[in-house]
């Protein structure tokens, strides 16, 4: 019994070794041949259209009730010390360093990461990464290296709607519902609301955006079993990635608190 239970703890030990192994060898391949020409702007600004444009939807839509619940709940809780003023504040501040990149991060992984991965996943099961091989054309720099450049610079910029579409919603719910003043509202937000609080969060988005694409492109390039593989490959990228983006996110704030 004791040795079926230490052998399972082995194998998954070594699988997960395994698996970080040939993340790092992916994103070094990545890194290495985002700077070898020719440079395929195509695909890059294909798979930029796909990760941020038709993910505005979803981050507009989280954004702007992320901002409107935050204010009606603050204010709920501020008025018990007469600082009705301080909504703005907390809400901006809420959005720009915490919640615009954790929500952003996570609704484009469940949107777009999954998708990544189903489809490497069903170019891998199809053969289709082995005939690329086979025309002398490198899969990572073909298929991974423009996944990975579109999460990098278009997470930061989902980023930036997702916080001004909450503070929106914020002074919606904070001036016209529950009745602050609105010069009040918005000049307690300039006050408090810092460049380096919204760099803060753009620093996270880029690194979520990292984290995103790379995991999903390594489930889906290492699928195996088949569509059910594929299925696997699409499950395993968003729950590993979210998880990853919570963690990395408290360690990046540690750093920069």
């Amino acid at each position: 019994m004791m040795r079926r239970y230490l052998e399972k703890i082995g194998k998954s030990s070594e699988e997960f070794v395994d698996a970080a192994g040939r993340m790092a060898i992916m994103l070094s391949q990545a890194v290495m041949y985002a700077f070898t020409p020719p440079i395929k702007l195509r695909s890059i600004f294909k798979q930029m259209e796909f990760v941020g444009v038709q993910s505005l939807f979803v981050v507009v839509l989280t954004g702007l009730f992320t901002g409107m619940v935050l204010a009606l709940q603050s204010y709920n809780a501020l008025k018990r010390f007469g600082a009705e003023s301080l909504v703005g504040p907390t809400v901006a501040l809420s959005m720009a360093r915490e919640l615009g990149p954790v929500l952003a991060g996570l609704m484009v992984t469940g949107r777009a990461g999954s998708a990544m991965a189903t489809e490497l996943g069903t170019m891998r099961v199809t053969e289709q990464i082995d005939a690329l091989v086979t025309m002398a054309v490198n899969p990572v720099k073909y298929l991974v290296v423009p996944r990975i450049l579109a999460g990098i610079f278009m997470f930061p910029l989902l980023t930036i709607v997702t916080d001004f579409v909450g503070v929106v919603g914020g002074y919606l719910v904070g001036v016209k519902l529950l009745g602050i003043n609105p010069g009040v509202y918005i000049g307690r937000t300039i006050d408090y609301v810092q460049v380096g609080d919204i760099f803060n969060g753009l620093t996270k988005s880029v690194m979520f955006g990292l984290i995103t694409t790379l995991v999903a492109s390594y489930n889906g390039f290492y699928t195996t079993g088949g569509a059910e593989g594929v299925g696997r490959a699409a499950t395993s990228s968003v729950v590993t990635g979210s998880v990853l983006i919570l963690v990395s996110d408290y360690i990046i704030s540690s750093f920069m608190s």
